[in-house]
């Protein structure tokens, strides 16, 4: 059994400031640092510290970035024998500022990610067939996610869909591909063109990104949780409390988290609870694949924050989570 990520690998160059600078502003940092990153390397990372064998499937660039990101990614146990060197361009580099409450902001220059093409998907075909999960974002080109997201559902591997940087417009084809499907608010509103701010929205989006065809729909509310909306019930997980200090990755951290506990058989309802869980614990910490928690850390907390199975009618809890990035 094992988990495929399809997706994007950055380079992360991160700046800790004060507050975000306001447009036309400069400000001065108190720390600065490099990591690799990418929704696709940090969901696989997360997945990996959890236990689960895991495969990424993407490019790096002709750069000196490149040996650094690969030899990060094989540290965390990751297959990286698909990840192709890309000579025509750089790699993928995300440029982020963090202030003092965790909240961030973030530019990506996608250089490699923006080449994946048929001879990823080729890639991806190979070893897509043994796989639990296929794991997809939108930081590559749409036309691959939707090749991927088709040959799953041909082998009948599930997809799992993190529908971010957010775009309103993705084809209405895609939908019905895609077995859960796990938005944030800015991202939900983006689909369903209204806000999503609430649990109360959050149902009223999710069941209309049911009705284009998605089975599952997670609605991750950062400091409120997440609600999840299957055929058969409608389901809110409370916050976890935590003292949060970078958001950056906590929404990759879910997602990884998610797709573990469903690769281990547990049930929605519980890869809910793991996801939030893996994205409460990434926010405790500094940086992206390296904030993502292990088995033991997620097992301890687990343990130390016995959730009971909560009604969406529940009224969320107004502590920091991390489910959102």
């Amino acid at each position: 059994m094992s988990i495929i990520v399809f997706g994007s690998i950055n380079i992360d160059l991160a700046a800790k400031t004060p507050r975000l600078p306001q447009p036309g502003e400069t400000i001065i940092g108190s720390n600065f640092f490099t990591a690799g990153g990418g929704k696709g390397a940090n969901q696989a990372v997360a997945a990996a510290r959890l236990g689960t064998f895991t495969h990424i499937i993407g490019r790096v660039g002709n750069d000196q970035f490149a040996e650094e990101l690969l030899r990060s990614l094989q540290s965390y146990g990751l297959s990286t024998e698909n990840v192709l060197i890309d000579k025509s361009t750089h790699s993928g580099v995300a440029i982020i500022a963090v202030d003092e409450t965790g909240q961030n902001n973030i530019i990506v220059i996608p250089g490699a990610n923006n080449n994946v093409g048929e001879a990823d998907i080729e890639r991806l075909k190979k070893v897509l067939p043994e796989a639990t999960s296929l794991l997809l974002q939108l930081e590559i080109p749409l036309e691959f996610v939707l090749k991927a997201a088709k040959f799953a559902r041909e082998v009948g591997v599930r997809v799992i869909l993190d529908p971010a940087p957010a775009v309103a417009d993705l084809p209405l084809e895609l939908y019905p591909l895609i077995d859960i499907i796990t938005p944030n608010e800015v991202e939900a509103s983006q689909l369903v063109g209204f806000g999503v701010n609430d649990t109360e929205t959050a149902i009223v989006a999710a069941k209309q990104l049911q009705q284009r065809g998605v089975e599952n729909v997670i609605v991750k509310l950062g400091d409120r949780g997440a609600v999840a909306v299957t055929a058969d019930e409608t389901l809110f997980v409370p916050a976890f409390a935590v003292r949060a200090i970078d958001t950056v990755a906590a929404g990759d951290a879910f997602n990884g988290g998610l797709a573990a506990a469903l690769d281990g058989g547990r049930s929605l309802w519980e890869a809910v609870v793991w996801g939030c869980a893996a994205g409460a614990l990434c926010a405790t910490k500094v940086g992206a694949q390296v904030a993502m928690c292990d088995r033991a850390t997620l097992d301890k907390f687990l343990q130390q924050h016995n959730l009971d199975k909560t009604a969406v009618e529940t009224a969320p809890t107004q502590t920091m989570s991390a489910s959102a990035d």
